[in-house]
């Protein structure tokens, strides 16, 4: 075994958790995911601050002019030599404490909304490093419109909440704390009956708000289902488009934003009624104060301007109190948003990235020993019974079979995008589950049949393969994949961009972009998924000369039909049904009945021919490519 050192990485931090969380599973506790989001606040706490003082000034101007209000009516009422002055300075004061309330104002809503954005900017970046750092059997259970989903419309719920919500909180909160103190203040016994109806609001509002919380991430759900179909239809226009199959995406979609509305729908009813009843007890309560207090001051007991001021310290409460309650129904929808977000943001990887050890050599031998495996999305249907395969240093193995039989699920295993249920994989005598992952998947290159290409230049597609390599790297690896001349073709050269998955280029520009990725990032491993099996002729040609290249020294892994790529292996490996059925170099494999030697047969149009004249059509073609 090589020796191996642990090796320290620059990595994020992850979520310390005692286990993973389910992202469709049961939703945290409200009080614990209320409080995750106030918490998501906390690096933002001096700027929210700041923000806090100037929503606590403006909050106090706004109970202020009530009293200049006071002043103004009970002088009026009882005109006196020399008061009108009185009047004036009131008008005058009201007028300074609007100023110092808008200004207030603006500093607040400007404060908490630039740390909302940059709150909401965080959480997307941190949840969008723990979805991608999931291991490949997460996202082979989950769609990819559900996860864009959580990036955009649930963190965009979130933000509002943490911000602009927070903050209206916070001054709504304010307003009907001092209102009520005033109003005790004016007339207890006038408060005592207009306190009487927060308790049933109160409790309306905890009834409500559970209901709104499930309504909530229901139509966020729905929501994500729609996103998958539009994903999925735009992803495949073009199969969209030939089959004309785009009145049926239509309704697809629909159905699905349909959902969505109906549960949305739901949610609004919820909220209206909740939020009617409150305004009618709140304006109700005003109604009774009116009439109380107007008795009150037939009778002497209340001046005119006290009534006034209190029926607008009422008018404040009521507003403050109508405010909280639509703001608790968007606290609710922010939490059900929330509940998918922190199930995601608190999973850990089956496979972590970067914990592991790494190899001081690599010799490049990989080995499985008797590794049986099932995808996590389809955990009954074992697809690797009992495996026992060696890739020797340096050498070509070439991996052939039917479709289905397990090939590429090899070479996945192989790169530890999965681990096997049982068995091991090894990397010169070391399980690849006691490597470093992000380490290993530096050891090999991948060429696969279609290959992924980003919506980005040429150049920038090479160098994913090592993003520190230069222009003049770029341009070498280039040449070895017999790129060059064609990128070269292009006005923009090497500046070109490729569109949305490479599709300004062909399918032989797309594969040799793909090899010279894989030059750049020399691998010690190289693994070849059926890489030449949708090319022309004279396309595989120019690859086929480029992948000698690239395997020369190098230990490869051939996934393959085609002859021309399987003949010149050291060792060829038929495997059917999980199983490895047949081993051994090309001519070997022709003189044995059996599987080998019936895919060489149907690559010659089907004709039955005896393994003598196999050998010598072989040959011929051989020398033909």
């Amino acid at each position: 075994m090589a020796n191996v050192s642990s090796a320290p990485q620059e990595k994020p931090p992850l979520p310390h958790a005692a286990e993973k969380a389910d992202p469709k599973g049961r939703p945290e506790h409200l009080k614990d995911t209320l409080k995750r989001l106030l918490s998501l606040a906390r690096p933002e706490s001096k700027t929210l601050l700041i923000g806090t003082l100037f929503l606590l000034l403006g909050t106090l101007m706004g109970l202020a002019y009530p009293q200049a209000i006071r002043v103004i009516i009970d002088t009026a009422l009882h005109p006196e030599k020399g008061q009108a002055r009185m009047i004036d300075l009131a008008a005058l004061a009201m007028t300074a404490i609007f100023l110092v309330q808008g200004i207030a104002v603006a500093f607040r809503s400007y404060l908490f909304t630039v740390a909302g954005e940059r709150i909401v900017t965080r959480l997307r970046q941190d949840l969008y490093l723990r979805i991608i750092r999931q291991e490949i059997g997460f996202f082979d259970q989950r769609r990819t419109g559900e996860l864009i989903n959580r990036l955009a419309s649930d963190t965009t719920v979130l933000q509002n909440t943490v911000s602009v919500n927070i903050s209206m909180a916070l001054r709504f909160l304010a307003s009907a704390l001092g209102a009520v103190a005033l109003l005790l203040y004016t007339s207890p016994i006038l408060t005592g009956l207009m306190l009487l109806v927060v308790p049933p609001v109160a409790l309306g509002a905890v009834f409500f708000g559970r209901t709104i919380r499930k309504l909530s991430r229901e139509a966020q759900d729905a929501l994500a289902k729609a996103s998958e179909v539009a994903e999925e239809t735009i992803g495949g226009i073009r199969t969209v488009r030939v089959y004309s199959h785009e009145p049926q995406e239509f309704k697809r979609y629909s159905a699905s934003v349909e959902e969505s509305f109906s549960i949305a729908r739901q949610r609004a009813r919820a909220t209206a009624i909740f939020s009617g009843a409150a305004s009618f007890a709140a304006y109700g309560a005003i109604a009774v104060v009116l009439w109380y207090g107007g008795r009150l001051v037939i009778a002497k007991q209340m001046g005119v301007g006290d009534l006034t001021s209190f029926v607008l310290y009422t008018l404040l409460l009521a507003v403050s109190l109508g405010a909280l309650g639509g703001l608790w129904a968007d606290f609710m929808r922010a939490a059900g948003a929330g509940d998918r977000v922190f199930a995601l943001m608190d999973r850990i990887p089956e496979i972590p990235m970067d914990e592991g050890k790494v190899l001081d050599e690599v010799r490049a031998e990989m080995r499985f020993s008797e590794v049986r495996f099932a995808y996590p999305s389809r955990p009954d249907v074992e697809v690797l019974k009992g495996i026992d395969l060696t890739l020797p240093r340096g050498q070509i193995i070439a991996l052939v079979g039917p479709s289905g039989g397990g090939k590429s699920t090899v070479a996945s295993l192989m790169t530890r995008l999965y681990d096997p249920l049982q068995g091991r994989v090894l990397l010169d005598g070391c399980d690849l589950r006691e490597l470093n992952a992000s380490w290993l998947r530096s050891q090999i290159g991948v060429v696969e049949q279609e290959p992924m290409l980003f919506s980005t230049t040429i150049a920038d597609n090479i160098r994913y393969g090592d993003p520190d390599a230069t222009d003049e790297e770029v341009e070498a690896a280039a040449k070895a994949a017999n790129a060059h001349d064609f990128i070269l073709r292009f006005p923009e050269g090497y500046r070109t961009e490729v569109g949305e998955r490479g599709v300004q280029l062909s399918g032989g520009q797309k594969q040799r972009v793909a090899i010279a990725r894989a030059v750049l990032k020399d691998p010690r491993l190289l693994i070849l998924d059926e890489a030449t099996s949708a090319l022309d002729t004279e396309s595989e040609a120019l690859v086929k000369e480029a992948l000698e290249r690239l395997m020369k020294d190098r230990t490869t892994l051939v996934i393959a039909h085609r002859l021309s790529t399987v003949k010149d292996a050291h060792r060829v490996v038929v495997i059917a049904d999980g199983q490895i059925v047949q081993q051994g170099t090309h001519q070997e494999l022709l003189e044995q009945e059996g599987i080998y030697l019936r895919l060489v047969q149907k690559q010659f149009a089907g004709e039955d021919r005896p393994p003598t004249a196999l050998r010598k059509a072989s040959a011929d073609a051989s020398e033909q490519t």
